[in-house]
């Protein structure tokens, strides 16, 4: 018998625990509290890695949009998705931010 492991679809509040952090090193502020701030800070860190030799400036701006996109949803299922998908491009961020603070 094969049985799946269920990974839970990640909610505003695991995304920013996870991430708010280090996407606030590479945006160089302070931590984002909701998913608003979160997107905002992403979009401000692609900006700094477009002077660095760090890949990964798009995925932070295609996360962002699936967050905002997310964070606006009125169905839940859908704002689920969403989240999920922004989460898929925030995985880098840790290594990201490690190349940034090296950097600095």
């Amino acid at each position: 018998m094969t049985t799946q492991t269920e990974t839970a679809a990640p909610t505003a509040d695991m995304i920013l625990a996870r991430y708010a952090s280090d996407v606030a090193d590479l945006a160089e502020e302070q931590p984002a509290t909701t998913l608003a701030e979160l997107a905002n800070q992403l979009r401000t860190a692609a900006e700094n890695l477009e002077g660095t030799d760090i890949n990964g400036g798009d995925e932070l701006e295609t996360a962002a949009q699936y967050l905002t996109d997310g964070n606006a949803a009125t169905d839940d299922n859908t704002r689920t998705v969403l989240l999920g998908k922004a989460a898929e491009y925030l995985t880098d961020v840790y290594g990201m931010a490690n190349d940034y603070r090296d950097a600095s």
